[in-house]
């Protein structure tokens, strides 16, 4: 299994939900963490906590529909370390539409801003210094959400995240960088709400496997579910019998 000790992640939406657990997990196997979130009050208990867990972190902030915040806090990263993991996990329900033939421009731009054009950006200020070392792990998160005009903004953005990972992942290949998405199934968090089946917890190990995964192994769709009560070790072995 890949050895992440002394390798940084960074984990966008850490402060709640399915990002908080990947921070958390990431940090059990040994990486140091960068934690994002809209403020930085809203990691301070999950940085005490990943302290304690003897490795490394640091929170950033930056609100992901502002391009020149993502941009700065991109900057902000890179003046600290450089980031050999990359979690896009933070991301945005869009607003249901009713009717759902009529088409709220301004909804489609910040759901897309979110969950699309600030993951673009972090790959466009993180991917040099990863080619650079020749190694980096890319993990989107996606989703399955299918059949639902009136979310068409997430829904499409979802898409071109994942069309994007599609892309990058043969152009990347050589250089031992993976680039991969993962669903996390519908989970019970605020995005994904009381009704979801699916705890929190049992995003882990899916969650992470992208960090971990070999050389070779890139433009995947990997479901979290599928490993959940499963060690990283069995997951992974799982996944490379699946290939």
């Amino acid at each position: 299994m890949l050895d992440v000790k002394n390798k940084w992640a960074l984990v966008t939406g850490a402060s709640r939900g399915i990002g908080r657990e990947t921070a958390l997990a990431m940090a059990k196997n040994g990486a140091n963490v960068i934690v994002h979130s809209r403020n930085l009050a809203h990691t301070e208990s999950l940085v005490e906590e990943i302290k304690k867990l003897g490795v490394d972190v640091f929170a950033v902030a930056a609100e992901l529909s502002n391009e020149e915040e993502v941009r700065k806090m991109a900057d902000t990263v890179l003046e600290k370390t450089t980031v050999d993991i990359l979690f896009n996990n933070a991301g945005v329900m869009s607003t249901f539409q009713n009717p759902q033939w009529q088409v709220d421009a301004s909804e489609y731009v910040r759901t897309y801003q979110i969950n699309a054009i600030a993951p673009m950006i972090l790959l466009e200020k993180l991917l040099p210094g990863m080619l650079e070392q020749k190694f980096g792990r890319i993990i989107n998160t996606t989703s399955v959400v299918k059949n639902q005009p009136a979310l068409g903004a997430y829904v499409a953005s979802k898409a071109a995240l994942d069309k994007l990972a599609q892309d990058y992942a043969g152009r990347l290949k050589a250089k031992n960088v993976m680039i991969n998405s993962v669903y996390p199934g519908w989970i019970k968090t605020d995005l994904g709400g009381e009704k979801a089946p699916h705890d929190v917890e049992t995003v882990i190990p899916g969650m992470i496997i992208g960090a971990f995964v070999p050389k070779g192994f890139t433009g995947q769709w990997i479901e979290a579910q599928n490993y959940s009560g499963k060690s990283l070790e069995e997951a992974l072995e799982m996944l490379e019998e699946q290939k």
